[in-house]
């Protein structure tokens, strides 16, 4: 080390270790030790660093919680700003991943549109037909399609619960390739008592005249399989590993959020363009309601 840097050292030193509670002058001979010098500056830095923590925890931080305990509101105030600050965070997130991935989401292998073909906004679901909070929702999306005229709603399978939730899906797959009436079957799903399996959805898919034992012979068809499959990796994309999880402009809305809900977000899509319109500059709400979560596939 030259001489003027460990002198200049030598003087932070000595203004640190003041700041700690105690001037202290050290002189160096000429002709001493450099390394001596350096190894003297670290201790004495060191030193007013424990110091100085000493000072905080035992000066600053007792002043501050008295503080934080005379205004509590405080605390309230960073956890909102915490929490609408991740929210901001999570839509943006959201908003990338849907632009990445729109043609899948809004399309695809396997889905099917009920309400207007062209309608002005498109809200999707993902749902498993042994998901209760799935049948929850149900009543919600038959609502939403007989009272709104403009409305698109894609409906994508997505059996993550029991291999009786996967059959039910491939056997649905099926009924949407035969042309049959898709919708009727959907509904005759969320309505069956009890677990929903294969022999469920045969019985059903026979009640639209399709033969139970063609279906259940071409359960493995390729088309039947990348659909699913699709619909596994969109999941993964998007972080998704729940039922139901619904898409919407800008949004991944999870779990069964209610009519109320959904009819809102879809009038601020129109509105603005965005499941949120900001009128405060307040990062908008995100409701996290009750999931089934995945299972092993």
């Amino acid at each position: 080390m030259s001489r003027p840097l460990w002198i200049a050292a030598l003087i932070v030193t000595t203004v640190l270790s003041g700041a700690a509670g105690g001037l202290v002058v050290s002189a160096i001979d000429d002709d001493g030790s450099e390394y001596a010098a350096a190894v003297m500056i670290e201790e004495k830095i060191e030193s007013s660093n424990a110091a100085l923590r000493q000072d905080w925890e035992s000066l600053v931080g007792p002043a501050i919680e008295t503080y934080l305990l005379k205004n509590p509101s405080i605390l309230e105030r960073v956890t909102l700003a915490l929490s609408e600050q991740r929210q901001a965070e999570q839509l943006a997130a959201s908003r990338q991943l849907i632009s990445a991935n729109s043609d899948i989401i809004f399309g695809g292998e396997g889905t099917v549109s009920i309400g207007n073909p062209d309608g002005d906004v498109t809200l999707v679901e993902m749902y498993d037909y042994n998901c209760e909070y799935c049948r929850r929702a149900f009543p919600d999306i038959v609502t939403l399609v007989d009272q709104d005229p403009n409305l698109r709603v894609v409906l994508r399978q997505f059996p993550i619960l029991s291999q009786g939730s996967v059959d039910a899906a491939k056997i649905g797959l099926l009924v949407r390739g035969e042309g049959a009436d898709y919708w009727a079957y959907h509904q005759a799903m969320f309505t069956a008592r009890g677990q929903v399996d294969l022999e469920v959805a045969l019985r059903a898919a026979a009640s639209l005249g399709l033969e139970a034992d063609r279906l259940r012979a071409s359960m493995e068809e390729p088309t039947v399989v990348a659909a699913l499959e699709e619909s596994y990796e969109l999941a993964r994309k998007l972080g998704i590993s729940g039922t139901p999880t619904f898409i919407l402009a800008d949004e991944i809305i999870p779990g069964a959020v209610g009519v109320d809900v959904l009819r809102e977000k879809i009038a601020n899509v129109r509105a603005c363009g965005s499941t949120a319109c900001e009128t405060s500059g307040r990062a908008p709400e995100i409701v996290l309601p009750p999931t089934e979560a995945t299972t092993n596939q």
